[in-house]
Protein backbone atom coordinates (compact mmCIF):
# COMPACT_ATOMS: atom_id res chain seq x y z
CA UNK A 1 0.00 0.00 0.00
CA UNK A 2 2.78 2.44 0.87
CA UNK A 3 4.49 1.69 -2.46
CA UNK A 4 1.25 2.47 -4.28
CA UNK A 5 1.01 5.76 -2.38
CA UNK A 6 4.60 6.60 -3.34
CA UNK A 7 3.89 5.79 -6.99
CA UNK A 8 0.78 7.97 -6.93
CA UNK A 9 2.73 10.86 -5.44
CA UNK A 10 5.27 10.61 -8.26
CA UNK A 11 2.50 10.67 -10.88
CA UNK A 12 0.91 13.73 -9.28
CA UNK A 13 4.31 15.40 -9.18
CA UNK A 14 4.80 14.79 -12.90
CA UNK A 15 1.37 16.13 -13.82
CA UNK A 16 1.84 19.21 -11.67
CA UNK A 17 5.20 19.83 -13.29
CA UNK A 18 3.74 19.60 -16.79
CA UNK A 19 0.67 21.69 -15.99
CA UNK A 20 2.48 24.16 -13.73
CA UNK A 21 2.40 27.89 -14.44
CA UNK A 22 4.00 28.41 -17.83
CA UNK A 23 4.53 32.12 -17.33
CA UNK A 24 6.01 34.13 -14.45
CA UNK A 25 4.39 37.22 -13.02
CA UNK A 26 6.52 40.35 -13.32
CA UNK A 27 7.22 40.36 -9.61
CA UNK A 28 10.53 42.15 -9.87
CA UNK A 29 8.77 45.08 -11.53
CA UNK A 30 6.38 45.38 -8.58
CA UNK A 31 8.83 45.08 -5.73
CA UNK A 32 7.98 47.21 -2.72
CA UNK A 33 9.42 50.67 -2.50
CA UNK A 34 10.09 52.52 0.70
CA UNK A 35 8.13 51.24 3.69
CA UNK A 36 5.13 49.98 1.74
CA UNK A 37 4.48 46.30 1.21
CA UNK A 38 3.49 44.83 -2.13
CA UNK A 39 0.93 42.25 -0.99
CA UNK A 40 0.25 40.81 -4.42
CA UNK A 41 3.98 40.65 -5.09
CA UNK A 42 4.45 38.59 -1.94
CA UNK A 43 1.80 36.07 -2.96
CA UNK A 44 2.61 35.96 -6.69
CA UNK A 45 4.75 33.41 -8.48
CA UNK A 46 8.40 34.45 -8.96
CA UNK A 47 11.46 33.59 -11.00
CA UNK A 48 13.45 33.15 -7.80
CA UNK A 49 13.24 30.95 -4.73
CA UNK A 50 13.34 32.72 -1.37
CA UNK A 51 15.33 31.11 1.44
CA UNK A 52 16.44 32.17 4.89
CA UNK A 53 19.82 33.06 3.38
CA UNK A 54 18.63 34.98 0.33
CA UNK A 55 17.24 34.47 -3.15
CA UNK A 56 18.09 31.63 -5.51
CA UNK A 57 17.28 32.58 -9.08
CA UNK A 58 15.59 29.85 -11.09
CA UNK A 59 16.20 28.72 -14.69
CA UNK A 60 14.26 30.10 -17.63
CA UNK A 61 13.46 27.47 -20.23
CA UNK A 62 11.77 28.28 -23.53
CA UNK A 63 10.76 26.31 -26.59
CA UNK A 64 11.18 28.52 -29.66
CA UNK A 65 10.67 27.17 -33.17
CA UNK A 66 11.19 23.66 -31.91
CA UNK A 67 14.48 24.49 -30.17
CA UNK A 68 14.98 24.66 -26.40
CA UNK A 69 16.62 27.78 -24.98
CA UNK A 70 18.00 27.42 -21.45
CA UNK A 71 19.14 30.30 -19.21
CA UNK A 72 20.21 29.95 -15.61
CA UNK A 73 18.21 33.05 -14.57
CA UNK A 74 16.16 35.95 -15.86
CA UNK A 75 19.25 38.17 -15.80
CA UNK A 76 21.10 35.72 -18.05
CA UNK A 77 18.16 35.67 -20.46
CA UNK A 78 18.14 39.49 -20.62
CA UNK A 79 21.92 39.63 -20.98
CA UNK A 80 21.72 37.40 -24.04
CA UNK A 81 19.88 40.15 -25.89
CA UNK A 82 17.23 37.72 -27.10
CA UNK A 83 14.61 38.89 -24.60
CA UNK A 84 13.33 42.13 -23.08
CA UNK A 85 11.47 42.74 -19.82
CA UNK A 86 7.85 43.95 -19.97
CA UNK A 87 4.96 44.16 -17.53
CA UNK A 88 3.78 40.77 -18.79
CA UNK A 89 7.21 39.22 -18.26
CA UNK A 90 9.94 38.33 -20.69
CA UNK A 91 9.21 38.60 -24.41
CA UNK A 92 11.43 38.07 -27.42
CA UNK A 93 13.33 41.13 -28.57
CA UNK A 94 12.50 40.47 -32.22
CA UNK A 95 8.76 40.51 -31.46
CA UNK A 96 8.26 36.84 -32.28
CA UNK A 97 6.26 34.66 -29.91
CA UNK A 98 7.47 31.97 -27.51
CA UNK A 99 6.05 28.54 -28.35
CA UNK A 100 6.23 27.20 -24.81
CA UNK A 101 7.50 28.59 -21.52
CA UNK A 102 8.78 25.79 -19.25
CA UNK A 103 10.54 28.04 -16.77
CA UNK A 104 10.90 26.86 -13.18
CA UNK A 105 8.94 29.06 -10.77
CA UNK A 106 8.89 29.48 -7.01
CA UNK A 107 5.46 27.89 -6.67
CA UNK A 108 6.56 24.90 -8.73
CA UNK A 109 9.57 24.44 -6.44
CA UNK A 110 7.24 24.38 -3.43
CA UNK A 111 5.01 21.86 -5.20
CA UNK A 112 8.03 19.63 -5.68
CA UNK A 113 9.12 20.12 -2.07
CA UNK A 114 5.65 19.34 -0.74
CA UNK A 115 5.40 16.14 -2.77
CA UNK A 116 9.00 15.21 -1.91
CA UNK A 117 8.38 15.55 1.84
CA UNK A 118 5.15 13.56 1.56
CA UNK A 119 6.98 10.90 -0.47
CA UNK A 120 9.87 10.65 1.99
CA UNK A 121 7.46 10.52 4.92
CA UNK A 122 5.51 7.68 3.29
CA UNK A 123 8.61 5.73 2.25
CA UNK A 124 10.06 6.05 5.75
CA UNK A 125 6.82 4.73 7.27
CA UNK A 126 6.76 1.90 4.70
CA UNK A 127 10.27 0.83 5.69
CA UNK A 128 9.18 0.70 9.32
CA UNK A 129 6.16 -1.44 8.54
CA UNK A 130 8.28 -3.82 6.45
CA UNK A 131 10.48 -4.36 9.50
CA UNK A 132 7.37 -5.30 11.49
CA UNK A 133 7.23 -2.06 13.47
CA UNK A 134 3.56 -1.11 13.36
CA UNK A 135 2.43 -4.26 11.56
CA UNK A 136 3.53 -6.97 13.99
CA UNK A 137 3.96 -4.64 16.95
CA UNK A 138 2.53 -1.30 17.97
CA UNK A 139 3.90 1.78 16.12
CA UNK A 140 6.94 3.29 17.81
CA UNK A 141 7.78 6.95 17.99
CA UNK A 142 5.72 10.09 17.57
CA UNK A 143 6.32 10.38 13.83
CA UNK A 144 5.12 6.88 13.00
CA UNK A 145 2.11 7.31 15.25
CA UNK A 146 1.24 10.54 13.45
CA UNK A 147 1.53 8.77 10.10
CA UNK A 148 -0.72 5.93 11.26
CA UNK A 149 -3.31 8.35 12.64
CA UNK A 150 -3.41 10.25 9.36
CA UNK A 151 -3.54 7.09 7.25
CA UNK A 152 -6.28 5.44 9.31
CA UNK A 153 -8.24 8.69 9.36
CA UNK A 154 -8.18 9.02 5.58
CA UNK A 155 -8.93 5.33 5.09
CA UNK A 156 -11.71 4.89 7.65
CA UNK A 157 -13.30 8.33 7.88
CA UNK A 158 -13.05 9.38 4.24
CA UNK A 159 -12.50 6.51 1.79
CA UNK A 160 -14.58 3.79 3.48
CA UNK A 161 -17.22 6.33 4.43
CA UNK A 162 -17.99 7.67 0.95
CA UNK A 163 -16.81 5.04 -1.53
CA UNK A 164 -18.45 1.60 -1.78
CA UNK A 165 -16.46 -0.77 0.43
CA UNK A 166 -15.87 -3.32 -2.34
CA UNK A 167 -14.20 -0.64 -4.49
CA UNK A 168 -12.66 1.55 -1.81
CA UNK A 169 -9.32 -0.26 -1.54
CA UNK A 170 -7.95 0.88 -4.89
CA UNK A 171 -8.65 4.55 -4.11
CA UNK A 172 -6.85 4.66 -0.75
CA UNK A 173 -3.36 5.30 -2.24
CA UNK A 174 -4.63 8.12 -4.47
CA UNK A 175 -6.68 9.91 -1.83
CA UNK A 176 -4.03 9.54 0.86
CA UNK A 177 -1.42 10.87 -1.57
CA UNK A 178 -3.62 13.87 -2.34
CA UNK A 179 -4.16 14.54 1.36
CA UNK A 180 -0.46 14.32 2.23
CA UNK A 181 0.71 16.38 -0.76
CA UNK A 182 -1.77 19.21 -0.11
CA UNK A 183 -1.06 19.18 3.63
CA UNK A 184 2.70 19.43 3.03
CA UNK A 185 2.31 22.23 0.46
CA UNK A 186 0.03 24.11 2.85
CA UNK A 187 2.47 23.72 5.75
CA UNK A 188 5.44 24.93 3.70
CA UNK A 189 3.55 28.17 3.18
CA UNK A 190 3.87 28.83 6.91
CA UNK A 191 7.62 29.37 6.62
CA UNK A 192 8.46 33.10 7.02
CA UNK A 193 10.11 33.12 3.60
CA UNK A 194 7.93 30.37 2.17
CA UNK A 195 5.08 30.41 -0.32
CA UNK A 196 1.88 28.40 -0.38
CA UNK A 197 1.86 26.56 -3.68
CA UNK A 198 -1.85 25.91 -3.13
CA UNK A 199 -2.40 29.69 -3.17
CA UNK A 200 -1.75 29.41 -6.91
CA UNK A 201 -4.89 28.69 -8.94
CA UNK A 202 -2.87 26.72 -11.50
CA UNK A 203 -1.76 24.25 -8.82
CA UNK A 204 -5.22 23.77 -7.32
CA UNK A 205 -6.76 23.51 -10.81
CA UNK A 206 -4.25 20.78 -11.69
CA UNK A 207 -5.10 18.85 -8.54
CA UNK A 208 -8.81 19.26 -9.28
CA UNK A 209 -8.24 18.09 -12.86
CA UNK A 210 -6.53 14.94 -11.59
CA UNK A 211 -9.52 14.24 -9.32
CA UNK A 212 -11.87 14.94 -12.23
CA UNK A 213 -10.08 12.41 -14.45
CA UNK A 214 -10.04 9.75 -11.72
CA UNK A 215 -13.73 10.38 -11.05
CA UNK A 216 -14.78 10.02 -14.68
CA UNK A 217 -12.62 6.93 -15.20
CA UNK A 218 -14.26 5.42 -12.11
CA UNK A 219 -17.75 6.13 -13.44
CA UNK A 220 -19.91 3.04 -13.85
CA UNK A 221 -22.36 2.39 -16.67
CA UNK A 222 -25.09 3.44 -14.28
CA UNK A 223 -23.28 6.73 -13.60
CA UNK A 224 -23.09 7.63 -17.29
CA UNK A 225 -26.66 6.52 -17.79
CA UNK A 226 -27.76 9.07 -15.21
CA UNK A 227 -25.81 11.74 -17.10
CA UNK A 228 -26.94 11.08 -20.68
CA UNK A 229 -30.00 8.85 -20.43
CA UNK A 230 -32.02 9.03 -17.24
CA UNK A 231 -33.98 5.82 -16.70
CA UNK A 232 -37.71 6.30 -16.44
CA UNK A 233 -37.60 9.97 -17.43
CA UNK A 234 -39.58 11.36 -20.43
CA UNK A 235 -37.52 12.17 -23.52
CA UNK A 236 -38.30 15.89 -23.38
CA UNK A 237 -37.11 16.12 -19.78
CA UNK A 238 -33.87 14.33 -20.73
CA UNK A 239 -32.99 17.18 -23.09
CA UNK A 240 -33.18 19.50 -20.07
CA UNK A 241 -31.48 17.29 -17.48
CA UNK A 242 -28.52 16.14 -19.60
CA UNK A 243 -26.95 19.62 -20.05
CA UNK A 244 -27.49 20.27 -16.34
CA UNK A 245 -25.73 17.02 -15.42
CA UNK A 246 -22.82 17.75 -17.78
CA UNK A 247 -22.50 21.22 -16.25
CA UNK A 248 -22.52 19.57 -12.83
CA UNK A 249 -19.60 17.34 -13.83
CA UNK A 250 -17.56 20.44 -14.72
CA UNK A 251 -18.52 22.57 -11.72
CA UNK A 252 -17.35 19.97 -9.21
CA UNK A 253 -13.61 20.25 -10.04
CA UNK A 254 -14.04 24.01 -10.44
CA UNK A 255 -15.38 24.22 -6.87
CA UNK A 256 -12.49 22.06 -5.61
CA UNK A 257 -9.90 24.33 -7.23
CA UNK A 258 -11.44 27.65 -6.14
CA UNK A 259 -12.12 26.57 -2.55
CA UNK A 260 -8.55 25.47 -1.85
CA UNK A 261 -7.01 28.40 -3.73
CA UNK A 262 -9.17 31.07 -2.07
CA UNK A 263 -8.69 29.77 1.46
CA UNK A 264 -4.92 29.47 1.23
CA UNK A 265 -4.48 32.80 -0.57
CA UNK A 266 -6.68 34.71 1.86
CA UNK A 267 -4.76 33.33 4.85
CA UNK A 268 -1.44 34.39 3.35
CA UNK A 269 -2.75 37.86 2.55
CA UNK A 270 -4.14 38.27 6.06
CA UNK A 271 -0.79 37.52 7.70
CA UNK A 272 1.06 39.88 5.31
CA UNK A 273 -1.46 42.65 5.95
CA UNK A 274 -1.21 42.35 9.72
CA UNK A 275 2.59 42.36 9.70
CA UNK A 276 2.45 45.23 7.22
CA UNK A 277 0.71 47.37 9.83
CA UNK A 278 4.10 47.67 11.58
CA UNK A 279 5.53 49.50 8.56
CA UNK A 280 2.36 51.52 8.01
CA UNK A 281 2.36 52.75 11.62
CA UNK A 282 6.06 53.54 11.29
CA UNK A 283 5.43 55.65 8.18
CA UNK A 284 2.47 57.46 9.77
CA UNK A 285 3.56 57.98 13.38
CA UNK A 286 7.28 57.32 13.46
CA UNK A 287 9.59 54.45 14.45
CA UNK A 288 8.70 54.58 18.16
CA UNK A 289 5.01 53.92 17.50
CA UNK A 290 5.80 51.30 14.87
CA UNK A 291 8.15 49.38 17.17
CA UNK A 292 5.81 49.79 20.15
CA UNK A 293 2.79 48.39 18.34
CA UNK A 294 4.81 45.62 16.72
CA UNK A 295 4.49 43.55 19.90
CA UNK A 296 0.72 43.41 19.41
CA UNK A 297 0.88 42.73 15.66
CA UNK A 298 3.50 40.00 16.02
CA UNK A 299 1.49 38.40 18.82
CA UNK A 300 -1.65 38.46 16.71
CA UNK A 301 0.28 36.95 13.80
CA UNK A 302 1.51 34.16 16.08
CA UNK A 303 -2.09 33.32 16.95
CA UNK A 304 -2.99 33.35 13.27
CA UNK A 305 -0.10 31.01 12.53
CA UNK A 306 -1.60 28.50 14.93
CA UNK A 307 -4.91 28.90 13.15
CA UNK A 308 -3.16 28.52 9.79
CA UNK A 309 -1.74 25.13 10.84
CA UNK A 310 -5.29 23.99 11.55
CA UNK A 311 -6.57 25.48 8.27
CA UNK A 312 -3.71 23.83 6.33
CA UNK A 313 -4.80 20.39 7.54
CA UNK A 314 -8.49 21.26 7.29
CA UNK A 315 -8.23 22.29 3.64
CA UNK A 316 -6.33 19.10 2.80
CA UNK A 317 -9.09 17.15 4.54
CA UNK A 318 -11.89 19.01 2.71
CA UNK A 319 -10.27 18.54 -0.70
CA UNK A 320 -9.75 14.82 -0.04
CA UNK A 321 -13.25 14.43 1.39
CA UNK A 322 -14.96 16.05 -1.59
CA UNK A 323 -12.79 14.04 -3.97
CA UNK A 324 -13.91 10.85 -2.23
CA UNK A 325 -17.55 11.98 -2.39
CA UNK A 326 -17.32 12.66 -6.15
CA UNK A 327 -15.55 9.36 -6.81
CA UNK A 328 -18.02 7.47 -4.65
CA UNK A 329 -20.99 8.98 -6.49
CA UNK A 330 -19.50 7.95 -9.84
CA UNK A 331 -18.48 4.46 -8.71
CA UNK A 332 -21.71 3.61 -6.92
CA UNK A 333 -24.01 1.06 -8.48
CA UNK A 334 -27.74 1.85 -8.39
CA UNK A 335 -29.98 -1.20 -8.38
CA UNK A 336 -33.00 0.03 -10.27
CA UNK A 337 -34.65 -3.39 -10.27
CA UNK A 338 -34.51 -3.51 -6.49
CA UNK A 339 -36.04 -0.05 -6.26
CA UNK A 340 -38.71 -1.06 -8.78
CA UNK A 341 -39.64 -4.17 -6.81
CA UNK A 342 -39.68 -2.13 -3.59
CA UNK A 343 -42.09 0.36 -5.17
CA UNK A 344 -44.36 -2.46 -6.37
CA UNK A 345 -44.35 -4.03 -2.91
CA UNK A 346 -45.16 -0.66 -1.34
CA UNK A 347 -48.01 -0.11 -3.80
CA UNK A 348 -49.34 -3.64 -3.18
CA UNK A 349 -49.23 -3.18 0.60
CA UNK A 350 -51.02 0.14 0.28
CA UNK A 351 -53.81 -1.40 -1.83
CA UNK A 352 -54.21 -4.26 0.65
CA UNK A 353 -54.46 -1.79 3.52
CA UNK A 354 -57.12 0.18 1.64
CA UNK A 355 -59.12 -3.01 0.95
CA UNK A 356 -59.08 -3.88 4.64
Amino acid sequence: MALKISRTLLIISFLLAVLSPLSIFAADATESEGGSIDILGKTADHDYFDTAFGKIYLPRIYVINGDISFFSSTKKALASGEFIQTEEGLVRADGEGIDLDLSITSHLVYVWLGILFALLFTMWAASRYKKGIGSQTAPKGAIQNIFEILYLFVRDQIVFEYIPREKAGKYIPFLFSVFMAIAMMNMLGLLPWGASATADLTVTATLALITFIVTQVSGTKDHWQHVFNFPGVPLLVKFILTPVEILGLLTKPFALAIRLFANMLSGKIMIICILGLIFIFTDLFGPSVGVGTSIFWVGLTSVLYGLKVFVALLQAYIFTLLSAVFIGMAAEEHHHDDHHHSDLELLSNTQQSNNH
